[in-house]
């Protein structure tokens, strides 16, 4: 019972994070394509020298128009509508969805013996100080000197990213190292918005409501972080749906492929802001970021490509396998406890993904899938009922055989 109550659990807060992830990014995606796509003041409206420009759309039957000011208006308007409680709903929903799984089923979930060894305890304490230590070190980067320049600033976090992905997948599980990297980008999307947007954009109000004369650079500093979010945004997605496709997560080099995807993604989102632009986003040079990308994704793709006919090399060298017999076993002893359709192993009130693996003919239904996390060494997850080389290699050659019965 409080397995299916957690399970439960689980299912409305992700709806949560789901539902306020699509209105903090919707928002964030609106708000930077609308400061992209601004025109002048047509020339008889020039008057006020404190809009930066205007912006005409057709929507629900009817037109809007929007106007930017530079810093502020000259009178502040009587309701002022902010956004930031999306951000923060996304982000506190997405931490308790990252204890629910990753934190209180860590050793199925988090930890990788073959990666790592890692008690539970020191696991989860080192993800932690890595969501922190994430923060600090990004903060201060844009904070320094070296902030003042994009290029720059672009380089050092992009090492740094490509640093964190490298570490996280070398102590952790894959699956578990992909989404402790969404997160740390996700945590700094969200502090961008409590500790430097929302502020930035407050003491411009008070200052107007002071009757001081607002300062831009706040507003800057503002726009610098919603800049870097608007590019986080895409990896941060992927990373979302990862767990789904364990050919990324259970890959080798995984963490070659989470820096590849995650950089395509940005190079995309780079194409999308530049198209808001009709001066940058035309001809092969507005082109150029999203090319890049897809390439980059292609790359990946066929890297991670499964040879044609080519067994497994631990298939190869285990012994042939004359009948479904020890088969069978090694099912019901490793599949079976999570994949069954009343599962006995503690943490699972249904078998995963609906998949149930109680004989061999069940896993003949889903022979690809099965070799695929055999291969990966995915499954069992965290192996978590004990599966030896041995018995891997046996089902790898099974299946290499033709799963005959």
């Amino acid at each position: 019972m409080v397995t299916y109550l957690l399970d439960w659990v689980s299912l409305l807060v992700r709806w949560l994070h789901f539902i306020a992830g699509v209105a903090w990014i919707g928002a964030s995606f609106y708000f930077v394509w609308l400061d992209d796509c601004l025109q002048p003041l047509p020339a008889d409206e020039r008057a006020d020298s404190g809009v930066a420009g205007e912006l005409w759309a057709v929507h629900g039957g009817g037109f809007y128009r929007s106007l930017k000011y530079r810093v502020a208006p000259a009178r502040m308007p009587p309701t002022l509508h902010w956004f930031y409680w999306e951000a923060y709903t996304t982000w506190l929903s997405g931490f308790a969805l990252l204890w629910l799984l990753y934190f209180v089923r860590a050793e199925a979930y988090l930890i990788d013996p073959s990666v790592a060894v890692l008690t539970k305890p020191a696991a989860i304490a080192i993800a932690l100080a890595f969501l922190i230590a994430s923060w600090l070190i990004y903060d201060g980067l844009c904070r320094s000197p070296l902030g003042r320049s994009t290029w720059a600033l672009t380089v050092v976090l992009g090492t740094l990213l490509a640093a964190e992905a490298w570490g996280l997948c070398h102590l952790f599980s894959g699956r578990g190292a992909f989404m402790l990297f969404g997160s740390a980008l996700g945590t700094l999307m969200v502090a961008n918005v409590l500790f430097v947007i929302i502020p930035c954009q407050r003491e411009l109000v008070r200052a107007k409501s002071q009757g001081r004369d607002p300062d831009a650079a706040p507003g800057l500093k503002g726009k610098q972080r919603s800049v870097h979010n608007t590019y986080f945004t895409l990896p941060v997605l992927f990373v979302m749906i990862s767990n789904h496709y364990a050919m990324t997560y259970g890959a080798r080099y995984n963490w070659l492929v989470l820096i590849a995807v995650s950089f395509a993604g940005a190079c995309i989102r780079v194409w999308f802001v530049a198209r808001h632009k009709p001066q940058e986003g035309s001809g092969f040079a507005g082109a150029a970021p999203a090319v890049l990308g897809v390439l980059v994704l292609g790359g990946v793709v066929l890297a991670l490509a499964p040879a044609l006919n080519v067994k497994p090399a631990s298939a190869r060298a285990a012994a042939p396998v004359d009948d479904g017999r020890r088969v069978q076993l090694i099912v019901e002893q490793r599949c079976a406890p999570c994949h069954a359709a009343s599962p006995t192993e503690a943490g699972f009130n249904a078998p995963p993904n609906g998949i149930v693996l109680q004989n061999i003919d069940q896993v003949r239904v889903h022979l690809p899938q099965v070799q695929q996390q055999l291969v990966m060494r995915t499954m069992p997850l965290g192996n978590l009922t004990g599966m030896t080389d041995d018995e891997r290699a046996t089902m790898l050659t099974w299946i290499g055989q033709g799963a005959r019965r």
